[in-house]
């Protein structure tokens, strides 16, 4: 079998396991990991296909779900970023009983926009999957700083995110295209309404991929969970915005 990246560390009693986002690594935590791992046993994986989990093919969103619960905890709290939440979603949907609690960030039940639901135009989705294959750096670079696009430290966190993906080695045309269509066609709305563990949905005001308005919507379709607004933050608040967002994870999980 194929080995997924896996670490583990922090002196924490609560598990915490933190999945990144389309493109990039597990190295994306590493602005956060100090402020966390005081208070979680915090695990560091890089999704099949990504950074050093390589040798994984393309994959649906079940298949990468099941791949990572495998070598998870028998119980944590699952936190995913972007595409992770989408991730994290499916194992709490398809494993509800080792989910104890669940952080989306900067995440949608459903990316791709349709009538009435804020979102990634399909047809920019669709555009990425062909601009790989053309410019397989350029392309990551774009979505790289639509991720950051707006605030005030934009063009210091897009480096930073450009830093994370070079670091490690570089996804796959196969496997980024693979995350592309599951952004594209992935719904979970409705199945997600059933959950009722502890769940925590974290926004960025000026996010371009998962805009605003989306929290605003979910709140009501899902009344169980909790939602926060980080005014002046983009696509990734714990890059821009750290200690803030530390602050409202630890506040929620370990009041």
């Amino acid at each position: 079998m194929t080995p997924l990246y896996w670490h583990t560390t922090g002196s924490g009693t609560t598990e915490l396991v933190l999945l990144h986002g389309w493109g990039l690594n597990s190295q994306v935590w590493s602005y956060i990991v100090p402020r966390l791992t005081p208070h979680f046993r915090v695990h560091l994986v890089d999704l099949p296909g990504y950074g050093r989990s390589q040798g994984f093919g393309t994959m649906t969103l079940e298949q990468m779900a099941q791949t990572v619960a495998e070598r998870a905890p028998e119980h944590a709290w699952w936190l995913g970023w972007s595409l992770g939440g989408l991730v994290a979603s499916q194992v709490a949907l398809t494993l509800p009983q080792r989910v104890d609690g669940l952080v989306t960030v900067a995440s949608s039940p459903r990316f791709s926009a349709t009538d009435g639901w804020p979102g990634i135009k399909p047809d920019v989705l669709v555009g990425f999957e062909q601009q790989l294959a053309e410019d397989f750096h350029k392309t990551v670079e774009h979505f790289l700083a639509l991720q950051t696009l707006g605030t005030e430290t934009a063009r210091q966190d897009t480096r930073r995110l450009k830093q994370v993906v070079l670091a490690q080695p570089l996804p796959s045309v196969d496997v980024l295209t693979g995350g592309l269509d599951i952004l594209r066609t992935a719904d979970l709305r409705q199945a997600m309404a059933a959950l009722d563990m502890p769940f925590l949905r974290l926004y960025g005001s000026l996010d371009g991929l998962v805009p605003r308005k989306v929290a605003a919507l979910l709140d009501p379709l899902w009344p169980q969970s909790s939602s926060y607004l980080f005014e002046k933050a983009a696509h990734a608040p714990f890059v821009s915005h750290p200690d803030l967002f530390c602050q409202q994870l630890i506040k929620y999980i370990r009041p």
